[in-house]
Parts: structure tokens; sequence; C-alpha cells
């Protein structure tokens, strides 16, 4: 009769503990809250937008007008931004006014995707050369920034909107500013 080795033990150990690791890591409630400097600053300066419908660019005045709002970045190339549309276009629906920024896009694949599936923005731009992002410390997208009506941060996600990101974090954020 064969002797098993006491070291066959050791890989299936090893698996169940990275599971376990990867599976905690997935299931954290904060895996798309990133710290950031600009909670409770200013917001940064809407710098090289350009405007990508008829109507003007939003501009810095934007940000400051009263009440809430919501910085969305978005581009038609990106996945989770088809993904969240359909919250935005509840949140719109529902009053919330949205600044759009489409972020390093051909302004006709990003007419195209409003086309396909509508335009929840009050305000839009575009950020072709990424620079307006890289000021608001964007580096994946979508990210959302809830700004007062001060024009101060009050709160930023990234990653795509959720049911569940809009009760556990949006509306509070909203809610508190108001």
């Amino acid at each position: 009769m064969a002797k098993i080795s006491p070291y066959v033990a050791i890989p299936p150990i090893i698996f169940l503990g990275l599971a376990g690791l990867f599976y905690f890591g997935l299931t954290r409630n904060d895996a798309n809250v990133l710290p950031s400097t600009m909670i409770g600053r200013e917001s940064p300066a809407l710098i090289k937008v350009e405007k990508l419908r008829e109507d003007p660019a939003p501009t810095d005045a934007d940000l400051r007008v009263e009440g809430v709002k919501l910085v969305n970045f978005w581009a038609s190339w990106c996945a989770p931004c088809r993904a969240e549309h359909p919250i935005l276009m509840s949140m719109a629906e529902d009053g919330i006014n949205i600044i759009g920024l489409n972020y390093k896009d051909k302004p006709e694949n990003a007419l195209a995707f409003l086309e396909e599936l509508d335009d929840p923005f009050a305000k839009i731009g575009t950020d072709s050369a990424g620079r307006t992002g890289l000021e608001w410390g964007a580096y994946g997208i979508p990210e959302t920034f809830v700004i007062d009506g001060e024009g101060k941060v009050l709160y930023r996600h990234t990653g795509p909107l959720t049911q569940r990101v809009l009760d556990e974090r949006i509306f509070p954020a909203i809610a508190a500013a108001e």
C-alpha cells in the first residue's frame, strides 16, 4: 500500500486561503470609496471643456448655482457607463441636476451614445484631452462627484452608480447638503 505524503494537503489549503481573501475583498461595502483630498474643498475648474451639443459647455459658474448637483465623467466606450446610464436617467427625471463630462471620447461617438440611450445631463461638455479629469483626480470612469450649491465637493464615487450606492452614499450626501 502506497503512503500518502502530508504535503498533498498544502495546495488546497493555500487555495482556500486565497479564495477567502478574494471573497472578502470583493464583498467589502467600501470597495468603490476612494479617499479624496477634494472632499470639502471647492471643485476644480472646468478647464478645456468644450461644448458637445448645441447648448454651451458647462462652466465654473454652473458648479456654483444654488442646489446640489452631480458631476459625472463618462464615455461612450465605457461599458460601466452604459450600465449606470438608466440610474442617471432616473435621477434626472427626479429633478437632480447632472453635469456630464464626456471623457477622452470622440464627439460623434458620445452623441450616438446619448441618441441611443437618451440624455440625462442638464449641462454637458467634452474633455477630449482628459485635462479636466486630471484636475478632478479622475483616473477611471465612470466617476461621479456630489457638489453643493457653493461648488464644494461633498462626495466622490468611482465606478458605476447602482441603487445601493445611491441609497448608501449619494442620497445621504445630497440630503446633508440641503
